[in-house]
């Protein structure tokens, strides 16, 4: 639709008649200041309204000058969950979107030694969330680096691949496995940060990625938790985000399936846990990063494997979250405090594919 001249600045003539009057006359086309005064008062009268619309749909929060206001409106922006997060969290759609069922009978059964089983575990199937073998699925346990499988989650929903992130003191000190030649000062992409958490299971990426994405530590913990319970996690609880300090970071088989199928819904992380090693450009000298998946099931061949992270504190024990797809079914194991992480999730990832197949 075209624009049209409001008739108050044409005063009503042709457009052909208004060529040579004063500006003032174009303006009102009356000669009393009376009336031009009133004619004035019209678009000053809009305004108004408008104003007072776009006041009262913000259902009179506070005063629009507050310079605290201000700031913290400021700080909500950076670090607020898009907006089908936001929807999620108020309508409960994350919840059920990635749950798994645990009311069905088991297709897969294994008896393992008193010496040799796992405190708990999972096998389930990623598209669907059916359960095939479950062994004290909702037992809370300490879960050590799969504590990251949350760190990338928030991550990669709130922050793009080619952000630079700087690297703090604290990062760079951060205790337990890491990426290690971070520089100091000296920014460094996003992603290939990522790529350090997950392959690697850097804690000093944790550090700087939950610095970078929440302003603090402290803060990302909090959004940690937060997305967990978004998530319908009832049994899961962060205190860091990396795992490294057991105290506190604490999960259950069944939500550890949950997180394995929201981390694999995005393809960022799906590319990156996919992968059996990554060069990556990096600010040290020879410019390049090399890095290579410590994921047991990778390095042995297993076929298929698509993720996803190890885990390991001496209180957690040897703890994994396996992936591997097989045509066009993908199945997931999640095993926590197992005897042998690496054989046990073959077993089970094994004999989960026999079962779907002879089933069909």
């Amino acid at each position: 639709m075209s624009e049209q001249i409001p008739p108050y600045l044409t005063g009503g003539g042709s457009r052909r008649k208004l060529r040579g009057r004063a500006p003032s006359r174009l303006y009102t086309g009356h000669k009393g200041p009376r009336f031009r005064r009133r004619l004035l008062l019209v678009p000053l009268v809009g305004i108004a309204a408008l104003l007072a619309i776009i006041l009262g749909s913000r259902g009179g929060h506070g005063t629009a000058g507050s310079a605290a206001g201000g700031r913290a409106d400021s700080l909500a922006q950076k670090v607020a969950p898009p907006r089908s997060l936001r929807d999620s969290a108020s309508g409960g759609g994350d919840s059920s979107r990635f749950a798994v069922n645990l009311t069905g009978a088991d297709l897969v059964h294994i008896r393992y030694s008193r010496a040799h089983r796992p405190r708990a575990g999972v096998l389930f199937d990623v598209r669907t969330g059916r359960v095939l073998w479950r062994l004290n699925p909702t037992r809370r346990l300490p879960i050590a680096s799969l504590t990251k499988m949350m760190t990338a989650l928030l991550v990669v929903e709130r922050r793009g691949p080619h952000e630079r992130v700087r690297i703090s003191a604290r990062a760079r000190h951060t205790p337990g496995s890491a990426v290690g030649v971070l520089p100091k000062r000296k920014p460094v992409q996003l992603e290939t940060l990522l790529n350090g958490l997950l392959l690697v299971s850097g804690n000093d990426a944790a550090v700087a990625l939950a610095q970078h994405t929440a302003g603090s530590v402290g803060g990302f913990v909090r959004m940690m938790n937060e997305r967990a319970h978004q998530l319908g996690l009832g049994c899961t609880h962060y205190t860091s985000p990396h795992g490294y300090v057991d105290a506190g970071n604490h999960s259950c088989a069944a939500d550890l399936a949950e997180l394995a199928r929201a981390d694999l819904h995005l393809r960022r992380l799906r590319r990156i846990v996919g992968r059996s090693r990554a060069i990556l450009k990096f600010p040290i000298k020879g410019g390049r990063l090399f890095l290579y998946n410590n994921n047991p099931l990778m390095r042995a061949g297993y076929p298929g494997v698509t993720g996803l992270k190890t885990g390991y504190t001496d209180a957690a024990g040897q703890s994994i979250v396996a992936t591997a797809r097989r045509g066009k079914v993908e199945l997931g194991v999640v095993l926590l405090h197992s005897y042998n992480m690496g054989n046990q999730a073959e077993q089970l990832l094994d004999r989960g594919f026999k079962a779907l197949r002879a089933g069909r």
